[in-house]
């Protein structure tokens, strides 16, 4: 909301977004490749089944974690300040890297921190190098809620349960054995280390630092936010991007048919993937004339 840095990195919030971010996958079944959660926004690479299941992960994801953000940081306002962006990441193993890449780079290609792995949130790279899991804590707020009201007060092992977020390989490196992964991993970050520092010795600005950012306060709001509109798909060529956009294409005009054949016969088939609009509300005891 507003840019604030209601997300900054503290233990507490970083458990607590592995406990709501690992309760989701498990809750909805979405493999997760890739992910960083940065002071006043996050990025996740996933692959799912069905745009349902992305909308229900999501909104379970989104309306869980401001609950717990607005807990602990105070906040009386809205956490989010509109609906998630999905973008499609084409097939192609350029365009799937390339997205790892720009994930893992966040922190560092924002000069907050020298490295990756300085930065003190929520990120994926170290378990990607096999350093660490990720494993955060869920709180049963339902549980607890009724236990307050029956006057009882539970203990912190009786309301909360352990989470684990789980990776999956890119579809593009499936079949790569984990050694292998972790080297291209390994060397994706030294290449990322060396572009920063590149560009800091050309620019003079040192990075604000992992100390400064724990520093920041969640209700402060940067001098300046970078905003751009996001692109319709990430590709690595344009035969791909034409085909995407033949595809979207496609599915917009059988969406259109479909809504129109619903409205005269009452009945119609959507292509699949699709949110067909809600039937018109007719009240049961409503008996024709």
């Amino acid at each position: 909301m507003q840019g604030r840095l209601l997300l900054r990195p503290s233990p507490e919030l970083n458990c607590l977004v592995l406990g709501v971010l690992g309760r989701a996958q498990r809750r909805y079944g979405v493999r997760i490749h890739d992910f960083i959660f940065m002071s006043n926004h996050y990025h996740l690479l996933l692959s799912v089944q069905s745009a349902f299941q992305l909308a229900r992960f999501m909104g379970y994801l989104n309306g869980n974690l401001a609950k717990e953000v607005a807990r602990l940081t105070g906040w009386k306002d809205k956490v989010w300040s509109r609906r998630y962006q999905a973008v499609l990441v084409s097939r192609e193993e350029r365009a799937q890297v390339e997205r790892l890449r720009y994930i893992l780079a966040h922190g560092a290609k924002e000069n907050l921190v020298s490295s990756p792995r300085a930065w003190p949130g929520v990120s994926s790279l170290k378990a990607h190098l096999g350093e660490e899991a990720l494993e955060g804590i869920w709180f049963d707020r339902t549980k607890e809620f009724s236990a307050g009201r029956r006057g009882v007060e539970l203990s912190f092992h009786e309301r909360t349960e352990a989470e684990r977020v789980r990776l999956t390989p890119l579809p593009c490196w499936q079949d790569l054995s984990d050694s292998t992964r972790r080297v291209l991993i390994a060397e994706m970050l030294s290449e990322i280390e060396f572009e920063t520092r590149e560009q800091r010795s050309e620019t003079g600005n040192d990075p604000l630092g992992a100390a400064a950012v724990l520093r920041q306060r969640p209700t402060d709001r940067p001098r300046q936010s970078k905003r751009s509109p996001a692109p319709f798909a990430h590709c690595a060529s344009n035969n791909e991007r034409k085909r995407l956009w033949q595809a979207y294409g496609w599915f917009l005009g059988a969406y259109l048919d479909a809504s129109e054949k619903l409205k005269t016969a009452g009945t119609a088939f959507f292509p699949e993937g699709a949110f067909p609009p809600p039937a018109p509300f007719v009240d049961p005891l409503f008996e024709p004339g």
